[in-house]
């Protein structure tokens, strides 16, 4: 036990001791072609230097038994590891860098051979003696070939100065993390032993354990790609370290030539202190970066890199992008075209249930994510309700028939339902899953708590399931930064009239302003149905002409819904333009516009303007990418989300049936309701609707 005082007012008043302290995995690069360790510990650290008689007032302090004031360093001055690490360094300044590390109160001693390390651990400890500096018996480690992690706190914290190399460090991991969490029961389970295995086995992988020699040069293979960069140090065919990172926005307007160039700056920061004075050479997919130096023309950003390119001993050479296999790797992370995972997707999935591994895809595989799968489901719920008390005894209880539990019912493969949806039973990290599937993913893109719930609970049944939900969403950190808080506007609201069919009555708005794409579109024209509140989100260009605008209509709306009864809009001047108008009176469409500066009338596509840019930066957050790339999901996502108007989906509202998804994957097969069957249900939905919206409208 140490003493150490509160000196928090005198530490505001210290001058500050600037002196670097080393950087831990730094100094194990120190250890390069050591094979024999031992590590000293110093007894009582700072105690061991004495304190200026002019300031040992400073370190007064009093107790209940009186005033004290320290004669030599105490614990808890700000200026105490800097000083104690400028005394050792002083102390062992001619032995540094060649077998001595020193670190605050420990020194390690390594050696490539006994007898070597015989000499060193001598002449280490004849200095401690000379210096008067007394070590800690009982700490001593002499003549190890090899680290014995006797904490599980300290193998994790040596562990986790590599993670960078080691592919999925945190699952591996994530045993071990728990046992050293607060409060956390100490149980080395067979999933810890498999943990500590695996990670062992990983830190001890010969690209993992190779440590730079200097005077020997280097070599670093680079890649870049429109989703981030990445490169790979090398020395004599051994891997040294890995580096990739996602582009920055404005990077990704960058030319092939400065994305590759880029590539090389961010190797050359990164390893600086690897590569400075050393001979490097950098191989590149990209041809013409080899002739960067003799190149006459460079614009203003090629001239500052170059500034820097001159600083380093490099050369750099062509490698075709076949060969580059790493680097590309790392900064494309692709996972294949769309026909080639669906060409493997039953492999694949046999593959997965074998070696029960998590799955993170990336925005264009998300959409591609196979539905058969999410049965799977059904298996974890199962397996977690034969672990759930409270759910077998309702199983009990349905068995032996008793009244009260006429709504629950066992399926043959003895899986509790309530109605028709699944109970989930008590399980943290399955309700987890189960949520996280209908908020994060690309379907469903953020819905808020209360459509998140009515979307869940047509499948999903637990005990207090609307409150974990509204929990859940609350807890979301891009929902935080991206949804606006929306107030009712006041004053009493005039509704339109109730539409009596499906896209006869229609709204449209346009939303401008938007960053440029690469596509060149800045502006979404928003269609919306006033019936079924299905939309239609339409990307443009500032400039376009309205007879382009009205090809777009005709192919997108009249060609799926047909010729609309009546169209909202504001007073656009596309809307009111002679073809405009000219074009909706040869059609028999009656064009109402709003009143100037009054948005409020077409509330519907306001509304609707407003869940589609909460959207579409929820998924420019999440996804990254432009913004026109995820808007036929945000769309998809739109109409298959719960509108409170009509008091289900808009998808459903206008086909009859709830929308196949990622999230909604129990109605399968074919229905077989034809002709007159199938146009008395779609009059009566719609019948039900129109019920809804006057309700609605009564509020």
């Amino acid at each position: 036990m140490r003493l150490c005082i509160d000196y928090r007012e005198l530490n505001k008043v210290i001058v500050k001791n600037r002196y670097p302290l080393p950087r831990i995995d730094d100094l194990f690069d120190q250890l390069k072609g050591a094979q024999v360790f031992s590590k000293i510990d110093l007894r009582s650290g700072y105690h061991q230097l004495k304190i200026k008689p002019d300031d040992v007032p400073k370190t007064a302090f009093r107790t209940r038994y009186g005033h004290y004031e320290f004669l030599v360093m105490p614990f808890g001055l700000t200026n105490a590891p800097a000083r104690f690490m400028d005394l050792r360094n002083r102390v062992f300044s001619q032995y540094l860098d060649q077998f001595v590390v020193v670190f605050i109160d420990d020194i390690l001693v390594y050696s490539s051979s006994h007898a070597l390390h015989e000499k060193h651990l001598r002449t280490v400890l004849e200095t401690l003696r000379s210096e008067r500096l007394f070590a800690k018996f009982k700490k001593y480690e002499f003549w190890l070939d090899n680290v014995a992690f006797l904490k599980i706190r300290s193998f994790m914290g040596l562990a986790g100065y590599y993670r960078q190399f080691v592919g999925d460090f945190s699952r591996i991991a994530q045993p071990m993390t728990r046992l050293i969490r607060k409060d956390a029961k100490f149980e080395w389970t067979p999933e810890c032993e498999e943990s500590f295995l695996t990670l062992k086995q990983k830190l001890v992988t010969a690209p993992v354990l190779a440590l730079p020699i200097h005077g020997e040069g280097f070599t670093i293979y680079s890649d870049a790609s429109k989703k981030g960069l990445g490169c790979v140090l090398m020395q004599k065919d051994r891997v040294i370290a890995y580096a990739s990172r996602q582009l920055k926005p404005y990077e990704e307007n960058y030319p092939t030539h400065d994305l590759e160039l880029a590539t090389v700056i961010f190797s050359l920061k990164i390893w600086r202190h690897y590569l400075y004075g050393e001979t490097c050479e950098i191989f590149t997919d990209h041809k013409s970066l080899k002739y960067i130096f003799t190149q006459k023309e460079l614009n203003m950003r090629q001239r500052r890199w170059l500034e820097l390119l001159k600083d380093y001993d490099l050369t750099i050479s062509y490698h075709p992008g076949k060969a580059n296999k790493v680097a590309d790797a790392l900064s494309r992370k692709s996972s294949g075209t769309a026909s080639s995972i669906l060409a493997t997707q039953k492999e694949l999935l046999e593959d997965l249930m074998k070696l029960d591994v998590e799955l993170r895809m990336d925005s264009t595989t998300a959409y591609l994510a196979a539905l058969s799968a999410q049965p799977a489901l059904i298996d974890k719920i199962k397996l977690a309700q034969q672990k759930d008390p409270f759910l077998q005894r309702m199983k009990e209880k349905v068995k032996a028939g008793e009244p009260h539990m006429q709504e629950f019912r066992i399926s043959e493969d003895e899986i509790l339902w309530f109605d028709d949806r699944l109970c989930v039973p008590r399980d943290h990290a399955l309700r987890h899953e189960i949520m996280g599937d209908a908020h994060y993913i690309s379907y469903t893109i953020h819905p808020g708590s209360t459509k998140m719930y009515r979307d869940l609970r047509s499948t999903f049944w637990w005990r207090n399931m609307k409150r974990e939900i509204a929990k859940f969403v609350s807890q979301c950190l891009t929902c935080q930064k991206v949804k606006a808080e929306h107030q009712r506007l006041p004053g009493k609201l005039q509704p339109l009239p109730i539409p009596q069919w499906k896209w006869e009555n229609i709204t449209m708005d346009f939303v401008t302003g938007l960053p440029r794409t690469l596509k060149g579109n800045d502006s979404i024209w928003v269609i919306v149905d006033r019936l079924t509140k299905s939309a239609h989100f339409l990307p443009y260009q500032t400039g376009t002409s309205i007879e382009k605008l009205a090809n777009m209509y005709m192919e997108e709306i009249v060609k799926l819904h047909g010729i609309p009864v009546s169209i909202v809009s504001d007073r656009d001047t596309r809307f009111l333009s002679h073809f405009w108008t000219s074009l909706q009176q040869a059609l028999g469409t009656q064009l109402n516009f709003s009143m100037a500066f009054h948005p409020q009338i077409d509330g519907q596509s306001e509304r609707t303007i407003q869940i589609l840019e909460d959207m579409l930066r929820a998924c420019v957050l999440d996804w990254k990418g432009s913004w026109d790339q995820h808007l036929s999901m945000a769309e998809f996502a739109y109409n298959n989300s719960y509108q409170s108007s009509i008091r289900m989906a808009p998808f459903e509202a206008l086909y009859g049936r709830r929308c196949r998804s990622h999230v909604c994957w129990t109605e399968v097969g074919e229905r077989s309701i034809l002709g007159p069957e199938l146009v008395q249900q779609s009059s009566e939905i719609v019948q039900l609707i129109k019920e809804r919206l006057r309700t609605a409208q009564s509020r």
